[in-house]
């Protein structure tokens, strides 16, 4: 028979509004506390001590608008945040500090989160929804430069880009863009060329989140349908599908790999969290805690796989915090 799912191993409230965005760091050295930064609807993100559960510090710098996204960058002490009041800030968090040091002014004014690579010591891309409805922009960081404008061809009517994801299959190899768009297609662009190396129809409803195991070139997407989409890429760089996955119920607004790419997990609107194991996405376990939709999901990054924990944010104003599968 199979084991109950198990509950919540601590849950963070506090927030005073609904979580859309999660990142852990918590690979530092000691004595440094693990981490977990959150982002909310009211425009705050909470920077959360997960020895002490308590929050170190709260940031405000989008203006009281949604925060969607926040990511460190080589370490604590940079973070970068994106906010419906379209800008994308550069925290300066080292020594106490709280400073936003640069911004971006995105003009975008979907939903869509902005995907952060490092490519070199200190240099970054990043790919953000431009002010042109069906466009992705490629910046470079911390500099701002332009690197390219990624434009679907004339007629291709894709829409709006809704979930991006850069990656590279090694250090110092061109970079690439997988972006989810709201016609419910998967397109591959070379970053490099600005050109696109691939497009895949994997929904019938717009793309809500998507994430790539570069190792396996396999990757999966969800929307607000009953269906998880598995897609490859193979040599020739053309995307496949690969197979789909049935759910009970529809929609899903989050999905992550784990980095050892043993487990995913999936953010659904029937307020549960579902874990999957990757090779052959069986169904693992349903986590059910939450009782509004969960919006995002994050496994944090510690170096020993006993302390890995996974966060949920919700619509519920709280953050589930997992230790599932920990020793996979």
């Amino acid at each position: 028979m199979a084991l109950p799912p198990p509950d919540p191993q601590f849950v963070l409230r506090g927030t005073s509004a609904a979580v859309h965005t999660l990142h852990f760091s918590c690979g530092g050295p000691e004595p440094d506390a693990p981490l977990l930064f959150s982002g909310s609807e009211n425009g705050f993100i909470h920077v959360w001590n997960l020895k002490t559960h308590r929050v170190d510090t709260a940031l405000d710098g989008h203006g009281r608008k949604s925060v969607c996204f926040v990511e460190t960058m080589g370490g604590k002490d940079w973070l970068l945040s994106q906010g419906r009041d379209q800008r994308i800030c550069l925290w300066d968090l080292a020594e106490g500090r709280t400073s936003v040091t640069d911004s971006v002014f995105t003009e975008h004014v979907g939903f869509c989160r902005c995907s952060l690579l490092q490519v070199a010591q200190g240099r970054w891309l990043m790919a953000m929804a431009a002010r042109s409805l069906e466009e992705v922009q490629i910046l470079e960081l911390p500099s701002k430069t332009s690197v390219c404008t990624l434009k679907p061809e004339v007629g291709a009517k894709l829409g709006m880009p809704m979930c991006l994801k850069l990656w590279q299959l090694s250090c110092g190899s061109q970079p690439v863009l997988l972006a989810g768009y709201e016609d419910g297609s998967v397109v591959l662009w070379n970053v490099s060329t600005g050109k696109a190396l691939s497009q895949l129809t994997c929904h019938q409803e717009p793309v809500m989140s998507l994430d790539f195991d570069s190792e396996k070139a396999k990757g999966i997407s969800g929307s607000s349908e009953k269906v998880l989409s598995i897609w490859s890429l193979n040599e020739q760089q053309n995307l496949q599908v690969y197979k789909t996955h049935e759910l009970v119920n529809a929609g899903i607004s989050d999905i992550t790999i784990r980095p050892d790419k043993k487990i995913l997990a999936t953010a659904g609107w029937d307020h549960r969290i579902r874990i999957f194991g990757w090779k052959k996405l069986k169904p693992l376990a349903v986590l059910d805690y939450h009782t509004a939709t969960v919006h995002c999901v994050s496994f944090s990054d510690h170096s020993s796989p006993r302390d890995r924990l996974l966060a949920a944010g919700s619509k519920d104003q709280r953050i589930s915090v997992w230790s599932i599968y920990a020793q996979t």
